[in-house]
């Protein structure tokens, strides 16, 4: 895609953080935009904000989980702007699962599993045949993480497979456009900045919004386990500032990586680079992944640590 303007973008976990941020940056380049969040609130506050500002925006209540859902998420774009060139599958969700992988619940599995993995096939495939029918220059964004992506952090066993995931769909689905010869490409978006610094967003608050269906005993409260204030604790006590980076940048990089048809959408890190580099010799060698015993203050207890 090289223009923008009075195209349409659908981005789902759009009321708020990255999706809301690809929203603004779409809509700053002349694009029609669809607020999709599963909080009914988010939907109407983020699009009523965005509204206020003189941005074409639609909000849709929407489950990524549920195929009806989604496809009524497309039916609804289609009604209101009658196409889609851009779909953001962003919407994902930590999911409070505690302990060793051994201890995770199940249903800690099943929800991340239908957020971040099945919400993504759920969005290709409302979408994309629609997409291929009108023939129009399009992409499709799916949202993955470092954490996963490139390399796990173990102690987020859940989290990094998802993500895992996400990245092999991504790449067969690039690879099947090309096949057939579709003007859709697809990129994947590692949320990144070349400013250094965390990024605050809704990913901090495991457990938030659990269906009942997905309930588990002990699991965190409804508004999510408050993952950023342990993590700060965890730094003041080594002595390091948490920094955020602004969110608009993480937008920036999705939007130059959509106009420049970049597969892998991400802020160059030298030390993301070197995990990979250590992956791949390890993989090639057939030598133990030591690469994942690196401590972390990601996680309340460090990689490599004897367990107390």
């Amino acid at each position: 895609m090289k223009e923008f303007a009075g195209k349409v973008a659908v981005v789902t976990g759009g009321g708020q953080g990255i999706g809301r941020a690809l929203v603004e940056r779409f809509t700053d380049e002349g694009m029609k935009a669809v607020v999709a969040d599963v909080v009914p609130e988010l939907v109407e506050q983020t699009t009523s904000d965005l509204r206020d500002q003189g941005r074409e925006v639609i909000g849709v209540v929407t489950d990524v989980t549920s195929l009806d859902s989604v496809e009524a998420l497309r039916d609804a774009t289609l009604d209101a702007f009658g196409a889609v060139h851009v779909v953001c599958n962003n919407a994902g969700i930590g999911s409070g699962s505690e302990g060793q992988i051994w201890e995770h619940h199940v249903n800690d599995w099943r929800w991340s599993l239908d957020v971040n993995v099945m919400g993504v096939v759920n969005g290709i495939n409302a979408f994309v045949p629609t997409m291929l029918e009108r023939g129009d220059d399009g992409h499709v964004v799916n949202t993955t993480s470092g954490n996963g992506g490139f390399t796990p952090l173990i102690n987020s066993a859940v989290y990094a497979s998802t993500k895992a995931a996400v990245t092999t769909i991504t790449e067969c689905l690039w690879g099947q456009l090309q096949e057939v010869g579709a003007r859709i490409s697809a990129s994947l978006l590692y949320p990144s900045t070349r400013s250094p610094g965390m990024l605050n967003t809704g990913i901090w608050r495991p457990g938030a919004n659990r269906p009942a269906r997905y309930d588990r005993p002990g699991a965190p409260p409804t508004e999510g386990r408050d993952a950023l204030g342990e993590y700060q604790r965890r730094m003041d006590a080594a002595g390091l500032p948490v920094v955020f980076a602004p969110l608009s940048e993480v937008a920036d990089l999705c939007f130059e990586g959509i106009r420049d048809d970049v597969f892998w959408i991400t802020a160059p890190s030298e030390a993301q680079q070197a995990k990979i580099r250590a992956r791949a010799e390890s993989q090639i060698a057939m030598t133990a992944p030591d690469y994942l015993l690196e401590a972390n203050l990601m996680a309340s207890k460090p990689a490599g640590t004897a367990a107390e």
